[in-house]
């Protein structure tokens, strides 16, 4: 494996995902984003940087059963904030993103996630649509969905559990809630 996550590599590291974003964030590891906002470590890079500090290089390491999440939402910092969130977690997440409803639809059925982060209001497809599309299909009707929106009222709510939504949260973002659920709708903890 050339290039890891921030949790393999805090894995690899024996650290927390926190410390590894904080060495990033602090100039002391380089990183580099993906097009979709994920943080991704060239392995040289991290051994590099556990060879200057004294740190002992790992002698076995294995990736182990990640769990997919699909982030759908077309506010960019949005998903970069959930993603980085989600990234820092002690679990083995695999997180991609869409930013519309058209390419989470191309996303599902290639990526296959376990669980999927929705907003509601999107262009082209809402997540009405998505939720609906992901829920009526037997070959994805097991994915996990979560809402995210700021227009979340009451008939939204509703309406989107009638969708097929596990759980339905109001922007601003609760991330230590969505991190919890996120981690028991995918049985983790």
């Amino acid at each position: 494996m050339d290039v890891l996550t921030v949790y393999q590599a805090s894995k690899y590291c024996s650290v927390s995902p926190k410390t590894i974003s904080n060495w990033i964030d602090e100039g002391h590891i380089k990183a580099y984003r993906t097009v979709g906002g994920h943080r991704r470590i060239r392995k040289a890079d991290l051994d590099e940087f556990l060879r200057k500090q004294g740190m002992p290089l790992p002698e076995d390491f294995r990736d182990g059963d990640r769990k997919k999440i699909l982030v759908i939402d077309d506010d960019r910092l949005i998903v970069e904030t959930i993603v980085r969130s989600l990234e820092e977690e002690p679990h083995n997440y695999e997180i991609i993103s869409a930013s519309d409803g058209f390419e989470a639809g191309l996303q599902v059925s290639h990526f296959k996630p376990d669980l999927l982060i929705l907003d509601i209001m999107m262009p082209d497809i809402d997540g009405y649509q998505v939720c609906r599309k992901v829920k009526d299909d037997p070959g994805t009707c097991h994915i996990k969905i979560v809402v995210l929106s700021a227009y979340l009222d009451e008939e939204n709510y509703r309406k989107m559990q009638q969708h097929g939504a596990d759980v339905c949260f109001s922007k601003p973002l609760p991330l230590d809630k969505l991190k919890r659920e996120v981690a028991g709708l995918l049985g983790v903890v």
